[in-house]
């Protein structure tokens, strides 16, 4: 009967997560914290965990598929990661190897017409792990309605540093000048993988702290950042919901604050003229609550 009336009160809170959201972020990034502590807090092995875990991945990927997410990268196996013994280290490439051929080949997959990509220094990885990462990439390759990106071997500040390293060969090269170098001359260096900038950085485990992942993509959009203390198998939809929600309110509120600039800086201006004001602040002015709209019209219709 216990049960009965968690699942019932859990349907019900979904239901009003669902509810409360207005909109998907599109670029959603994942660090899927604390599998080990999960298995060790059950007294399992730690490939168990990591095994319930590659289980909440593919439920993550249904959520997103339904709420209309463009973009998922998750950080799966980090260059640190190399550090851990070697048993573990084998069972996760055996996981991901597992995975990436399964996914390649699911009808849901290509139903979904999902993309999927490795990215990181993917040739660090065992040859099996790299053939599995060449089948799925070359069985997706057509799509791009959902597209997955996994972080293989990847370290963020190594990616930063590699994209420096080729700039700097191109100067020396003669094949650029330092004036050419801007925003698109670095981003051409990235790894190949994400299309877009992350708009929300979710980790479970209960650390806050976003460990090298997306620098450049996450940091240069300000992404909405969502920590949780469930460990990665324990991640629940609506966790994710509620993470959804977190971002929402956060554009939200970057979309307030713009306007309440955008209101500053006109009033700011010596002689604006009215119908120049109204036009800039028509951009903005549903953004902010009823009350500063309406003092806004007010201010305007004693100047007419």
């Amino acid at each position: 009967m216990r049960d009965r009336v968690r699942s019932l009160g859990y349907a019900a809170y979904e239901r009003l997560l669902r509810w409360e959201l207005s909109g998907t972020p599109s670029h959603v990034a994942v660090i899927q914290d604390g599998n080990r502590r999960y298995a060790r807090e059950r007294g399992v092995d730690a490939n168990r965990g990591h095994s319930e875990g590659a289980e909440t991945t593919e439920a993550l990927l249904d959520w997103c598929d339904e709420l209309g997410v463009d973009e998922v990268t998750l950080y799966a196996f980090s260059t640190e990661n190399f550090d851990r013994p070697k048993d573990q280290r084998e069972h996760i490439f055996d996981l991901v190897e597992q995975k990436l051929r399964t996914f390649a080949d699911a009808d849901r997959v290509h139903d979904a017409e999902v993309c999927i990509r490795a990215i990181g220094e993917t040739d660090m990885l065992p040859e099996r792990v790299q053939d599995a990462i060449d089948y799925a990439e070359t069985r997706t390759a057509q799509y791009d309605r959902l597209n997955l990106n996994v972080a293989l071997a990847y370290g963020g500040r190594a990616e930063l540093l590699g994209a420096a390293r080729d700039v700097a060969e191109a100067v020396d090269a003669g094949e650029l000048t330092p004036a050419d170098v801007d925003v698109d001359t670095v981003e051409e260096r990235l790894y190949e993988g994400p299309t877009r900038d992350v708009d929300l950085i979710v980790r479970t485990g209960g650390d806050e702290r976003t460990s090298n992942f997306l620098p450049w993509h996450a940091n240069g959009n300000e992404a909405a950042t969502f920590f949780c203390t469930p460990y990665w198998p324990e991640f629940r939809k609506i966790d994710f919901l509620r993470a959804i929600r977190t971002y929402e309110n956060r554009e939200e509120s970057w979309r307030t604050t713009r306007a309440r600039r955008a209101l500053t800086l006109v009033r700011a201006v010596e002689n604006a003229e009215v119908p120049q004001a109204r036009r800039v602040l028509g951009r903005f002015r549903d953004a902010l609550p009823s009350g500063e709209r309406e003092a806004i019209d007010e201010e305007y219709e004693a100047a007419d």
